[in-house]
């Protein structure tokens, strides 16, 4: 594959790609303080939701932020025109061009939440929330502070600088717990959610710019602009479709069951997200920039994606089956009973997280290797299969229609599009299937363990932590004789 051209130059300059050895390094250690920063974090979010669902917050306020929620991610998708990927993508010195971004991204950021601004009583309207309209002015302000903080986070994913990003992200959890917290318990109801994020956002942009000195240049150059936009358009247009296949069941679900049905399905879709948004989202801040470095090389991007995804199943399995097989018990502990309606639609969201998993990393590594074509057909392929699929699902089953409709298109429809995308990219599928045997296996003896000591120990507290335990040691000793392959110290066949 040829080098990425720069876009102030006819050639492509020097590569400025590290040795292997440097860039293992690099990546093993951008990885940890990546994962150390999410496991933190997800953390105090996970209190944090505690704490809003049982004392300030009720299912139809839940309903109010989940559609703001969806607006904002769908805006974010798009913000920047996808240029801000350059900055880690291109090879040489990314000063030269990212002024250029930084106005591309700030200007596009600022159109979009005037269109939001005007459009917001119509959109709320349009999904059912005509009170989401204020809450969706002020929570998609964040649209622009992101625009603008896209050049210095690049500069931050470039170098593999996560401990410098860890610092960022505490900043904004601090500001944003604390914003909404003390509203909601004044009873500002979902607007304490929109007025958390921004607030965060803010101090988000301030610690990048402090983490990245000097990227904060606005300037202009017409050739740049024109490579940029031919580069991230397309780009933007695939993260766009994959923001909709995650939050289109937000749009049937409000549209079609109501307020207080979205409250109950965006709290069991956030608790399926949660070994998504630990495991996952520490990989993907490094995945790209990892498979950039490699993307010239197909033997090692196949070993090295083979691995992280072998990496990733097993550090997710055990988390999905233990919320899907104890979803109602944990649902009440950990909510309130109130909330369980949410736990019937879990077991299904928790196998529509393992599944998003491997296409999350799949998509980086399709980005990375310039497969944009496929990326955008097999994105566009999930959205108009999942439409109406999901609509069925709703008006047959309600929330737990929705969830089996999700996980019926990613299983049977996705995933074998996603394993045809990087067949072509030279990633086989022996090698994937040798990295996640045994932590597949170890997870399907998992799930029995799990349901047999649950139906003869019950479901009270003491027996939940008992069960849980039991089917953990169950999985560890399960996937030890895959240890090699995930550690690295065996070589992951490509043939």
């Amino acid at each position: 594959m040829d080098s990425v051209r720069t876009p102030d130059s006819g050639t492509a300059e020097p590569s400025d790609t590290p040795a292997p050895a440097t860039l293992g390094r690099k990546v093993r250690n951008a990885a940890r303080w990546s994962l150390i920063n999410t496991v933190v974090m997800r953390l105090g979010n996970f209190a944090t939701g505690i704490l809003l669902a049982r004392f300030a917050l009720g299912p139809a306020q839940w309903g109010v932020y989940g559609i703001a929620q969806t607006v904002l991610l769908v805006l974010l998708s798009a913000n920047e025109l996808g240029v801000g990927l350059a900055i880690i993508r291109w090879d040489g010195d990314p000063r030269r061009f990212a002024p250029t971004v930084l106005t591309l991204g700030a200007a596009s950021s600022g159109l979009l939440y005037a269109v939001l601004f005007v459009s917001a009583p119509a959109v709320a309207g349009l999904l059912g929330s005509p009170e989401a309209a204020g809450v969706l002015r002020v929570m998609c302000l964040c649209v622009v502070t992101d625009g603008v903080a896209q050049v210095p986070a690049g500069f931050l994913a470039r170098e593999f600088a996560q401990g410098r990003r860890m610092l960022v992200d505490a900043a904004n959890f601090l500001v944003s717990t604390a914003v909404t917290l003390a509203l909601a318990f004044a009873g500002w109801g979902a607007m304490s959610f929109a007025c958390g994020a921004v607030a965060g956002n803010v101090a988000a942009l301030i610690g990048c710019a402090l983490a990245a000195p000097g990227t904060l240049r606005f300037g202009w150059d017409p050739e740049q602009a024109r490579a940029l936009l031919k580069f991230g358009l397309p780009l933007a247009g695939a993260s766009l479709l994959a923001l909709a296949v995650v939050n289109v069941d937000t749009l049937v679900v409000g549209s079609s069951l109501g307020q207080v049905s979205l409250g109950f399905y965006v709290l069991a879709f956030n608790m399926s997200g949660w070994p998504v948004r630990i495991v996952s989202e520490a990989a993907r801040r490094v995945s790209f920039a990892g498979f950039s470095r490699l993307a010239d090389s197909p033997q090692a991007l196949a070993q090295g994606f083979s691995r992280a995804l072998g990496v990733l199943v097993a550090g997710t399995v055990p988390l999905c089956v233990l919320l899907g097989g104890l979803a109602a018990p944990v649902v009440h502990l950990v909510y309130g009973s109130r909330w369980l309606p949410a736990a019937a639609a879990l077991p299904w969201l928790m196998a529509l997280g393992l599944i998003r998993i491997g296409c999350e990393l799949a998509y980086d590594c399709l980005v990375a290797t310039e497969q944009r074509r496929a990326l955008l057909l097999v994105q566009g392929l999930w959205v108009v299969a999942l439409v109406p699929v999901l609509l069925v699902g709703a008006r047959l089953g309600g929330i737990v229609g929705v969830s089996q409709g999700h996980v019926l298109v990613a299983g049977c429809l996705v995933v074998p599009a996603f394993l045809h995308a990087l067949g072509r990219a030279g990633i086989g599928l022996v090698p994937m299937a040798r990295a996640c045997a045994w932590p597949l296996l170890a997870g399907v003896v998992m799930a029995l363990v799990l349901l047999a000591a649950k139906r003869f120990l019950g479901e009270s507290t003491l027996a939940l932590c008992a069960v849980g335990a039991a089917a953990l040691v169950c999985y560890v000793l399960c996937v030890l004789p895959g240890r090699r392959i995930l550690l690295g110290s065996r070589t992951v066949e490509t043939a």
